[in-house]
């Protein structure tokens, strides 16, 4: 008994060091110190743009950001005393909103000259976005993703660009502005 003791407790002590390494043992001395990933909230835009916007009667409903990131152009917003219901929200070519009617605008953004709509076979404009659902209380906020050649930029081209939001919705596919009525608000895109 005493025999098979000892020659455990040898094999041990011989086997411990072998024992005691496992696979995530420390790395050699020449390995190099991992860095901290970015988070996004560490993640800060390359170049910004606002779009304040007024209503046909001069009064301020809202505002409209644009942040350009490496893989894309963020556009958020949020307005007010807006008519409830949906409405079409397009970026127009020009950066000139003279009420009411705010034609100096010009038509949408659409350096390709591409078909209105993301439904259209030769669609769509860079301007064109998605429709905001406006809450009863005329308010509504909003968040997306622009084109792939919409960058904050392009949008400040020798004649600048504006922000329209319209009367009704665009129906994503009737040329050249989805029937999407009116102007009711306009804001020029600016630093």
């Amino acid at each position: 008994m005493k025999t098979h003791a000892l020659l455990t407790a040898a094999t041990l002590a011989f086997a411990a060091p072998a024992l005691a390494q496992s696979p995530k043992a420390a790395p050699p001395a020449t390995a190099k110190k991992e860095e901290k990933a970015a988070t996004p909230q560490d993640v800060k835009p390359s170049e910004t743009a606002k779009a304040p916007l007024k209503d046909a009667k001069g009064q301020t409903v809202g505002d409209v950001t644009f942040e350009q990131y490496p893989h894309g152009l963020l556009i958020k917003g949020s307005l007010s005393n807006i008519p409830a219901g949906v409405h079409a929200i397009h970026i127009h070519e020009v950066g000139l909103c003279e009420g009411p009617e705010f034609k100096t605008a010009g038509g949408h953004f659409n350096p390709q000259k591409k078909a209105h709509g993301l439904m259209a076979p030769g669609g769509k404009h860079e301007g064109d976005l998605p429709n905001l659902t406006v809450g009863q209380d005329g308010k509504v906020q909003f968040e997306f993703f622009g084109g792939p050649n919409l960058t904050v930029r392009a949008l400040q081209d020798t004649d600048g660009s504006a922000v329209v939001v319209h009367a009704k919705a665009d129906d994503y596919k009737t040329d050249p502005t989805g029937e999407a009525g009116g102007r009711i608000a306009c804001g020029v895109v600016s630093k």
